[in-house]
């Protein structure tokens, strides 16, 4: 009887072969190395299997299968990253979104490796309804400025709402902790510290006005500038919140 079952994965394909050996057993004969050193390679993102690259220090190959470690290779520490995403509107989940798909064009980075989606904890979270620049880390350092220091830290925020503003509105909504201007008719720009969740909502709702839609541009330094929808950059070493 002919087995109609999908494919299995490399790792779990070889994995069932007797013959084959751990990838790390491989790189540490080959190169020759430690087990340890070997392994560093594998979860850099420098070793490729038959031309495609694992970075899963399990992984089993065969005899016949070829093993290459890129030049470049290096077992210099993996460094904590930190991720900027554009988050659309109505995403619950927004750490699905990261991946090597979604990783922008649009902006300078680094090489992806699966490493730095491990881990990664959201600061600053936005509500479901809200798009806009979230942050995730994991870097201690970022996770602590953004965490002890969350109060202190402006952010800027494109509300965009509906209705008549009472007289005196804007001077209302300017007695916050930060300052709020209009961009059009129907476009506020808050620049806000300790933008509690509900926040901006209450204030409008307060003098007349009823958020439609608001996006989050900038928080502290760091602007969302031009990234797309859906799509994260590294923030790189220079930049500071």
């Amino acid at each position: 009887m002919i087995s109609t079952a999908p494919s299995p994965s490399l790792e779990t394909s070889l994995d069932n072969d007797d013959n084959t050996v751990r990838l790390s057993k491989r790189v540490a004969d080959e190169r020759p190395c430690s087990r340890r050193e070997a392994e560093l390679y594998i979860e850099g993102g420098f070793v490729s299997v038959d031309g495609q690259l694992v970075e899963e220090v399990g992984a089993r190959v065969a005899p016949h299968q070829k093993v290459t470690v890129a030049e470049d290779a290096t077992l210099l520490e993996i460094v904590p990253v930190t991720i900027l995403l554009h988050k659309p509107a109505g995403t619950t989940q927004p750490l699905h979104l990261l991946n090597g798909d979604t990783l922008t064009r649009s902006a300078p980075g680094q090489r992806f490796l699966k490493r730095h989606i491990t881990g990664q904890q959201e600061l600053l979270a936005l509500d479901a309804k809200v798009s806009g620049l979230a942050v995730f880390t994991q870097d201690f350092r970022v996770n602590r400025k953004l965490s002890d220091e969350a109060a202190k830290i402006e952010q800027e925020i494109i509300v965009e709402v509906t209705g008549q503003i009472i007289e005196g509105g804007l001077q209302q909504l300017n007695q916050i902790n930060g300052k709020v201007s209009w961009q059009n008719e129907t476009r506020l720009r808050f620049a806000i510290k300790n933008a509690k969740p509900g926040l901006i909502e209450k204030l409008c709702k307060e003098v007349g006005l009823k958020v439609v839609a608001m996006k989050r541009i900038r928080i502290g330094r760091i602007s969302m500038a031009s990234l797309p929808s859906g799509e994260w950059r590294y923030l790189q070493n220079y930049e500071r919140f």
